[in-house]
């Protein structure tokens, strides 16, 4: 399934039905009086969010969504019906922004969340709501009110307990391939993952999600290479695992590298905790295993993990790492629990 993560699409909801002018004509009954019916409420235009779905695919070949418009109202009091609902089903992170793209409308994170993105017309009175002791025969109905018509942007940010950052071809893929049962394309070139991944990890009996995402270059921020874009998938993360290519000229450069695109990309994410690990150690001799470390230790302050996806070396260590920040951070995120109630 191809991976799409924005959406420009166009709704309308439903218009309200007009309401009915008439009157009761029957053998014997002189004076029947106005029985026109009123018009039926247009349907609503509403997003939901939903489990089992991780893109906006379903919006790239279909951008129009319309409601359906109420009834009209008809003689003998028939109401006119209510215009069907359009539902939307985006799956869980979708955000949804007006025309301008920057103007928050909605963010559905839970499965089962609504909104409703526009409200169908009411639908006209009757003559017969108007009828009254001094105006007993009224020739007036009014008609439904129109439809609310508007474009909006759908933008999806994935949802996920930790992230993985680094430059191309930093082990960022091998590395979700062998703590999850994900399967992103490997290959020994640049720029081997264009769309964002998921994968489920497990720790002993404890699970969390990790996200990997297209490699960063210098300049992203700029749009060099495939940008920055893809680092709105790890906003919502609660850690980082920012892995370095052992094998590079440099570990500490590379550090700096990425450092300075988070901090460019904004949205707090440099302010985010981080796990800084160099991969590829099975690659590397023992001097030059040492002197890289010395290096990426001195450019991020702390002492790096050092693992090898492929050869299996310190990813235990990792994984334990990353699920004991995760959980600090949604113990920090619990509701505290409400003061226990005073009884004499």
């Amino acid at each position: 399934m191809k991976f799409l993560d924005q959406a420009k699409i166009f709704i309308a909801s439903g218009g309200g039905g007009n309401g009915c002018v008439s009157f009761r004509r029957e053998k014997f009954i002189e004076f029947g009086g106005p029985n026109g019916g009123d018009g039926g409420r247009g349907g609503d235009v509403i997003a939901e969010c939903v489990d089992g779905l991780n893109t906006l695919i379903d919006y790239r070949y279909q951008q129009h969504f319309k409601a359906q418009r109420g009834m009209h109202g008809m003689g003998k009091d028939r109401h006119g019906a209510r215009g069907q609902d359009m539902v939307l089903k985006v799956p869980r992170g979708t955000q949804i922004f007006e025309e301008d793209g920057e103007t928050l409308i909605a963010d559905l994170t839970e499965p089962g969340q609504t909104f409703v993105l526009a409200r169908g017309g009411n639908g006209g009175f009757g003559n017969a709501h108007f009828k009254t002791s001094t105006n007993q025969a009224p020739r007036r109905a009014n008609p439904g009110q129109p439809a609310e018509e508007r474009w909006l942007w759908l933008k999806l940010k994935l949802i996920a307990d930790a992230g993985l950052v680094g430059l191309p071809n930093a082990g960022k893929s091998t590395f979700l391939a062998t703590v999850s049962a994900a399967k992103p394309k490997i290959a020994d070139y640049p720029f081997t993952t264009l769309h964002p991944g998921l994968g489920v990890v497990r720790v002993d009996t404890r699970e969390f999600v990790l996200a990997d995402i297209p490699g960063l270059i210098e300049g992203a921020h700029e749009g060099a290479g495939l940008g920055d874009r893809f680092l709105s998938h790890v906003e919502r993360c609660r850690v980082l695992l920012h892995l370095v290519d052992g094998t590079g000229d440099h570990a500490g450069k590379a550090y700096k590298v990425i450092r300075g695109e988070l901090e460019a990309y904004g949205h707090d994410l440099a302010g985010k905790p981080e796990i800084v690990a160099l991969t590829k150690a099975d690659a590397l001799d023992e001097e030059t295993l040492k002197e890289q470390v010395a290096r990426l230790k001195r450019a991020c302050g702390t002492k790096p993990f050092v693992v090898s996806a492929a050869a299996g070396q310190g990813v235990e260590a990792v994984l334990r790492q990353l699920l004991s920040v995760i959980d600090e951070a949604r113990g920090a995120e619990a509701p505290a629990a409400a003061p226990a109630e005073w009884r004499p």
